[in-house]
C-alpha cells in the first residue's frame, strides 16, 4: 500500500493519486524550487537541491549467520526488495556504515508493518500503551534484530538525543538498521570552539550527557558519548546523537571516561578550561567522582557560582595555584596554568567496532530532572508543574511567531468562528546583548445563534476584548482580575444586544472563548466553552491544557465515571458561554503557565479536535512544527486540510504559536 504524505489515507500500490485527497503518490515538490519531482531521485533535476528520502544504514553481521550477501544481492541496493539503493559502496568487512536512498518512500517500512501487527495484538489484550509496545518490539521474541533492538528500548527515553528509526531487518547473513540521517548536523566539537558560545550552555550539555548516560548504561551503549564525531547539535541547540555505539566487553566503559571525553574537547577546540571545570574533569578522570548524582551535584555548584559571581559568564574563571596542586599532573599543561596540554590520550577510537546487541528490553531507568535548566519536576502527576518549576536559570525568549487560518468546513454555508493575532515585538541586538521584548493577544470564538448570530457573537467577543486590552494591559501581563474583568464586558456587550432584540431561546446569540496572552515568557490563559487549547514540546509531548465547559466534563468532574457522563444525551451541550446570559453565569477559567522549554500552543475550535483528531494525528501534523525549520503558516493549513477529510461537520480554526527559549545568560550577568 501507499501511505499518502498529506492526508496518510492507505491507498493501493496501483494508484498514481491518493484517492482520498488526490495529492501525487509518485512526485513530490522540491523543497527549493517546488517543482514536482519524482519520488525515487535523490536530487532534484531542475534546480540540484535535495529532495529525497535519505537514511543512513548500519549493516552488521547477522546474529544467526546466512549465506553471503553478494551474489544474491545486486551491489546497487541494500536490500533483495531493491528498495533501498546505495549512495555510498558497502566495504566488504563489516561492521559499516553506509547513506541509502529509499526509493519507495510512500510504502511502510517492514519494521512499520510489524509494528501495526504489535498494535493489534496489544488492542486485542487491552494492553496497550506506548511503553508497552516499545518494550515488545524491543524484546528478543520479535523479529526484529538485535542490532535495532537498542533504539526501541530506548526510544520514549530519549525522544530527541536518538536518531529515528526507520527499518530494520536481516538478510543473507547481514542485520540491517536504518537510521535518520544527522550527518548535516554540526558536530559538538565544532560548536564547542566557537568563541561566542557560552560558558553555561557548555554546562547545559555536559549535564546533558550525564543523564544520556545514566539511560545508555542498561543498554550497554555508553560509548556512543564517547565518539567525538557521533555528538551533533540540532537546530535547537540540542545534544544528539547519530548512532548508539555498544561497548567494547573487553574494554567496560567507565565514567570516568565522560570526564576525559569534555578535557578532549576543550583541548581539541582551543577553548580555556574553567578552574572548577578542569577540577571536575580531574576528579571524573581519577574516580574521585564515580557516580552520577555525585556529578549532578558539581554541574549544579559550577552553575550557582555563575549566578552568585559578579564575573560575566562569558569571561571564564582562571584556575588559581592553589586549584592547580589538586590536578595530577598528567591531566595539567607544562605551565600548570590550568590550560591542558594536548591531548596525551586518544579520543575513543572511530574504527568500525561492534554495534548494540544487549538483549535488555526496556528498563524505564529515570531521566534525572535537568537541574541546568527550568525543568519541570519528576513527580508532577497533576500537570500542575508550571506552577511549581524547579527553576535554577531564568528563561528568556528567543524566537516566537504565528498563524492562524479559518474554514467553513464541508456541511456548513457560513463560518461562526472568530480570530484575532496582535502581537508587538521589540528586538535589541548589540555585540555584547542580544533581547527580545514579545507581547502577544491570541483570541478564538466560535460562536452560536440563530440568523448569523454566531458571527455576530464571535467577532463582538473578539473585538470588545482587543479594545478592552488595547487600553488596560499595561508593561506587565494583566492580573487574573483584570482577565476576567475583560471577560464580563465582553459577555455584557452580547447579552445587553441579545436583550436590545428580545431575542430568546436558541436564537440568543453567544460564544465560545479561548485567549492567551503572552509576554514574554509569561501566560495567561482564559477560556469559557469548549475551544480548546493544547501544548506540544519534545518533552512532554501533545497535552490538553484547557478543560471543556460542557456536561459531560461537569459531571466527571462531580465523580461520574467518564463512559457513564458521555452516556447522556446532552453530554456535549456547553455549560457556559460568552452572551446568552449576565455575568452570574459566566465563570472562566484563568491559568498561568510559564515558558519553559520550546513549545507549540495550539488554539483549536471543536471542528478541528473533534473525534481525537490532534491526538490521532500529533506525529505528522503537530510534532514536526516544533522545527524553525518547517513553514507554520503551511502547517496550519494542513491541519485545517485533515480537519475537513475527518471532521468537515463544523466550521474549523487553528491558531498555532511557536516558541522558543533559551537560559537567560545575559540577567546573570548583572
Amino acid at each position: 500500500m501507499l501511505i499518502c504524505p498529506q492526508c496518510q489515507f492507505e491507498n493501493p500500490d496501483s494508484n498514481k493519486f491518493c484517492q482520498q485527497c488526490g495529492t501525487s503518490l509518485t512526485e513530490v515538490a522540491c523543497p527549493s524550487c517546488e517543482a514536482a519531482v519524482p519520488t525515487n531521485v535523490e536530487y532534484c533535476p531542475y534546480c540540484g537541491a535535495p529532495s529525497g528520502v535519505v537514511w543512513r544504514a548500519i549493516v552488521s553481521e547477522a546474529a544467526i549467520p546466512g549465506p553471503s550477501g553478494g551474489a544474491a544481492r545486486s551491489i546497487k541496493y541494500l536490500d533483495s526488495e531493491q528498495r533501498y539503493q546505495l549512495l555510498d559502496p558497502l566495504p566488504d568487512s563489516l561492521p559499516a556504515e553506509v547513506r541509502v536512498l529509499d526509493c519507495q518512500p510512500l510504502h511502510p517500512s517492514s519494521l512499520a508493518l510489524l509494528f501495526d501487527q504489535l498494535l493489534t495484538d496489544e488492542v486485542a489484550s487491552q494492553t496497550v500503551s506506548a511503553e508497552a509496545l516499545l518494550a515488545k518490539a524491543a524484546s528478543p521474541s520479535t523479529a526484529i534484530p538485535a542490532i535495532a533492538r537498542p533504539y526501541l528500548a530506548l526510544q520514549s527515553e530519549l525522544h530527541t538525543a536518538l536518531p529515528q528509526i526507520h527499518d530494520a531487518w536481516e538478510e543473507a547473513g547481514q542485520a540491517v538498521v536504518l537510521l535518520e540521517n544527522r550527518t548535516d548536523l554540526p558536530s559538538l566539537m565544532e560548536v564547542w570552539a566557537d568563541s561566542d558560545l557560552l560558558t553555561l550552555q557548555i554546562l547545559h550539555w555536559m549535564h546533558e550527557m550525564a543523564e544520556l548516560w545514566v539511560l545508555l548504561a542498561p543498554q550497554q551503549c555508553c560509548r556512543s558519548l564517547l565518539e567525538l564525531d557521533n555528538l551533533r547539535v540540532d537546530e535547537d541547540q540540542l545534544l544528539c546523537l547519530q548512532r548508539l555505539y555498544a561497548d567494547d566487553p573487553t574494554k567496560p566503559t567507565q565514567l570516568k571516561d565522560l570526564g576525559r571525553v569534555w578535557r578532549l574537547l576543550f583541548e581539541m577546540s582551543q577553548r580555556t578550561q574553567l578552574g572548577a571545570i578542569a577540577l571536575l574533569c580531574a576528579a571524573l578522570e581519577t574516580g574521585e567522582i564515580a557516580d552520577v548524582e555525585k556529578l549532578y551535584d558539581r554541574l549544579e555548584s559550577i552553575a550557582h557560582q555563575f549566578q552568585n559571581s559578579d564575573t560575566p559568564s562569558t569571561e571564564p574563571l582562571v584556575m588559581l595555584p592553589e586549584e592547580a596542586k589538586l590536578i595530577p599532573p598528567d591531566l595539567l599543561g607544562s605551565e600548570g596554568d590550568g590550560i591542558a596540554a594536548p591531548p596525551t590520550v586518544e579520543p575513543a577510537t572511530s574504527s568500525p567496532s561492534p554495534d548494540p546487541t544487549g538483549d535488555t528490553a526496556l528498563t524505564g531507568a529515570p531521566i534525572s530532572p535537568t537541574r541546568l535548566e527550568a525543568s519541570l519536576l519528576e513527580d508532577d502527576t497533576a500537570g500542575e508543574s508550571d506552577d511549581v518549576p524547579t527553576v535554577v536559570l531564568p528563561m528568556k525568549l528567543i524566537h516566537i511567531e504565528d498563524a492562524g487560518r479559518t474554514d467553513v468546513g464541508r456541511q456548513r454555508d457560513h463560518n461562526e468562528d472568530f480570530f484575532t493575532i496582535q502581537t508587538e515585538l521589540s528586538k535589541l541586538e548589540a555585540p555584547s546583548e542580544r533581547s527580545l521584548r514579545f507581547r502577544g493577544l491570541y483570541i478564538l470564538c466560535d460562536g452560536m445563534g440563530g440568523h448569523a448570530g454566531g458571527e455576530v457573537a464571535s467577532s463582538m467577543a473578539v473585538d470588545s476584548l482587543r479594545d478592552y486590552f488595547h487600553t488596560h494591559w499595561t508593561d506587565r501581563l494583566p492580573s487574573e482580575d483584570m482577565i476576567r474583568e475583560a471577560i464580563q464586558f465582553s459577555n455584557k456587550t452580547i447579552y445587553d444586544l441579545n436583550q436590545e432584540s428580545d431575542r430568546s431561546g436558541v436564537g440568543r446569540m453567544g460564544t465560545t472563548l479561548l485567549m492567551v496572552l503572552v509576554q514574554d515568557t509569561q501566560l495567561a490563559i482564559a477560556h469559557v466553552g469548549d475551544s480548546r487549547l493544547y501544548r506540544f514540546s519534545r518533552r512532554r509531548g501533545l497535552e490538553q491544557i484547557t478543560t471543556d465547559h460542557e456536561v459531560g466534563q461537569r459531571e466527571i468532574q462531580r465523580g461520574v465515571e467518564a463512559s457513564i457522563a458521555y452516556a447522556r444525551p446532552d453530554a456535549y451541550q456547553l455549560t457556559q458561554a460568552l452572551g446568552p446570559r449576565d455575568e452570574n453565569y459566566v465563570h472562566p477559567d484563568v491559568q498561568f503557565l510559564e515558558l519553559n522549554e520550546d513549545a507549540l500552543l495550539l488554539l483549536c475550535s471543536d471542528g478541528l479536535t473533534d473525534n481525537d483528531l490532534l491526538e490521532t494525528h500529533c506525529q505528522t501534523h503537530i510534532e514536526p512544527l516544533i522545527s524553525s525549520q518547517v513553514n507554520l503558516e503551511q502547517g496550519v493549513s494542513q491541519l485545517i486540510d485533515l480537519a475537513n477529510q475527518y471532521n468537515g461537520h463544523d466550521n474549523i480554526t487553528a491558531v498555532v504559536i511557536r516558541a522558543k527559549v533559551r537560559p537567560n545568560l545575559e540577567l546573570l550577568k548583572r
